[in-house]
């Protein structure tokens, strides 16, 4: 109770705003100075073009390197989501011994530091044999999004109504045709949240890609590399404000999608129901 009367709900709002602005302040100059005619990110700005943008079509290595982001964020995106799926399903269903400890080994790509889950990977894939390319990217990124197509998918899954299920094995359907007809529509909104979110995770991963990319450079990649060049930056920060933007709008549509797969099982019955 003291606690409460010493932060009232203006100073904890106070503190909230705070604390947004000094995350996302940054990010807005990021735009600001992308539109800038010198090459500078400075105030005042010299003028306002939109050459940089125009440009990003123009340079062959971008156009490679985003066909090779597209390849590795839709791959990995399926691969997390189907695996996922299969996760969410037997954890949330079923009860066995050890749920709990394989559930907190797939979550603990979220809390190992990225440099040290990268450069295991690529001593395993060294020991393997396999060359560095977009595959090893791909199986990296894999690692990195599956738990977060568990946090998205176990939502879904956890207020799923199993007598829908009963009723589907009661009037004939076998086990494979029910989560077919009746199981994934139910959970789709789930699912295409899932395949968002790691595809957006994927599309903007470094440190993974940094260690595992062999020739063919993703977007992460290319950009790190431009930055070396003075004269490159006003085209990174026009590519980085379209990533910026691309990403707000994914993962805005996937929390939607999150969203409404709850209230969907909620409102046509779940545990909630």
């Amino acid at each position: 109770m003291a606690i409460k009367r010493l932060l009232p709900g203006g100073w904890l709002s106070a503190y909230a705003f705070l604390y947004v602005a000094f995350l996302y302040l940054p990010v807005i100059f990021l735009p600001i100075f992308s539109i800038n005619t010198a090459a500078t990110p400075k105030f005042p700005l010299s003028g306002v073009t939109l050459k940089w943008y125009e440009d990003l079509p123009r340079t062959p290595a971008l156009i490679d390197a985003t066909w090779n982001s597209l390849i590795v964020g839709i791959s990995a995106s399926v691969l997390s989501t189907v695996l996922g799926i299969l996760a969410a399903r037997s954890i949330t269903r079923y009860r066995y011994p050890g749920r709990r400890a394989i559930n907190g080994l797939i979550m603990a790509p979220l809390v190992l530091p990225e440099v040290i889950v990268a450069i295991s990977m690529l001593l395993v894939m060294l020991q393997l044999g396999l060359s560095l390319s977009l595959f090893t990217v791909v199986l990296g990124h894999v690692l990195v999004c599956i738990p977060y197509s568990m946090t998205v998918l176990t939502s879904g899954f956890e207020g799923f109504d199993r007598s829908l299920e009963e009723a589907s094995a009661d009037l004939g359907e076998s086990a494979f045709g029910t989560f077919r007809r009746v199981t994934l529509p139910m959970v789709m909104p789930a699912i295409i949240s899932s395949l968002l979110v790691c595809f957006t995770i994927s599309l903007d991963e470094f440190i993974i890609a940094f260690f595992l990319t062999g020739t063919e450079a993703t977007l992460p990649i290319y950009i790190w590399g431009q930055l070396r060049f003075a004269a490159k930056l006003p085209g990174v920060l026009a590519l980085g404000t379209l990533l910026l933007f691309a990403s707000f709008l994914l993962m805005t549509i996937a929390e939607i999608l999150r969203r409404r797969a709850a209230s969907r099982t909620r409102n046509e019955g779940g545990l909630y129901a």
